[in-house]
């Protein structure tokens, strides 16, 4: 089996996200469906104070827009079940015949 590349990450233009604000606006422009509604009710959920927990889910909605916005990732994603199945297949299927 060959090394696949090692991920570099996103390498179009990011949309900013520095305060709460701009990661609603990246959410609701470039998440995924309910992403926006989602964060709103994640967020209001929790107590402010839980400094620990707000990090968590702000980092956790930054990272689904940088992944919808990486082309590699957005078609990791909308893979299918067989699909990656069979690759998984092939890819055994090689490494035993060696």
């Amino acid at each position: 089996m060959t090394a696949q590349p090692e991920y570099t990450g996103q390498t179009g233009p990011v949309p900013p996200m520095r305060t709460l604000a701009e990661l609603r606006e990246a959410l609701a422009t470039h998440g995924f469906l309910g992403d926006r509604q989602q964060f709103d009710a994640e967020l209001g959920a929790v107590d402010l104070d839980d400094l620990t927990r707000v990090r968590e889910i702000t980092q956790a909605y930054r990272h689904r827009v940088l992944l919808r916005l990486d082309p590699d990732a957005a078609a990791a994603i909308t893979r299918t079940t067989d699909d990656v199945a069979a690759e998984l297949r092939r890819k055994l299927h090689e490494a035993s015949s060696r």
